[in-house]
């Protein structure tokens, strides 16, 4: 079992017991989402803006406009640090304060460099697409050099990371679980609903199975 090592930095020391360094199940939270929350400092000021990327091995790609304040900034600095969060419950318990949420999520610190090969460019924009819906790439007109030239990414090497992830009911105080109060979980996940067709296509262009197969996957019951 391969896991990331502890340091000041990575370790979780509130909940501690919900801490996990596992690479695999890092990668598995990192797999399951498209948007993460990337932190940096600008002119004095902590910022955190939601972007896609994908990944690829200990990789983290983002991309955006050659402006962008955001990414100019952290390669600046060369480093970054970016949280990906899934809910999957909420926690009633007996107390305002014992509520809570059971969740999956994961925070990593890396290293950055931008990349500008054209090819290599094109393969990380593939796998952005591909983590916000798998086979998507494929069906879409080729991307042209122009537009590579415009769009900036970056890649983020993983080097410390780490998960915590809560998944159980209300913890409440002793003195309190015997009142007469409902508490519980109430599940929580993200559906996709049937896809809707954009107004300008034609009778003849059907939705591709791709999509198709997302909407079963992810539909839920």
């Amino acid at each position: 079992m391969k896991t990331y090592t502890k340091t000041a930095l990575n370790e979780v020391k509130r909940g501690a017991n919900r801490a996990l360094y596992d690479v695999d199940e890092i990668n598995s939270i990192l797999d399951a989402g498209f948007i993460g929350f990337v932190g940096y400092n600008y002119e004095d000021k902590a910022i955190s803006i939601p972007m896609s990327y994908g990944r690829i091995n200990n990789k983290i790609y983002l991309h955006g406009s050659r402006k962008n304040r955001m990414l100019i900034n952290l390669l600046e600095r060369k480093e970054a640090s970016m949280t990906v969060m899934h809910l999957d419950g909420l926690v009633l318990a007996r107390s305002g304060l014992h509520h809570s949420v059971n969740y999956r999520s994961a925070t990593l610190f890396g290293t950055l460099l931008e990349v500008d090969n054209h090819k290599e460019k094109e393969r990380i924009l593939k796998c952005v697409v591909d983590q916000m819906i798998s086979g998507r790439w494929e069906d879409l007109r080729p991307i042209t050099d122009k537009e590579l030239d415009r769009t900036l990414v970056v890649e983020m090497t993983i080097q410390r990371a780490s998960a915590k992830i809560r998944d159980e009911g209300a913890i409440d105080e002793k003195r309190d679980r015997h009142l007469p109060i409902w508490a519980g979980v109430i599940p929580i996940k993200q559906v996709a609903e049937y896809p809707v067709s954009d107004s300008l296509l034609t009778a003849d262009i059907t939705i591709p199975q791709h999509v198709v197969d997302y909407h079963e996957k992810h539909k839920g019951s």
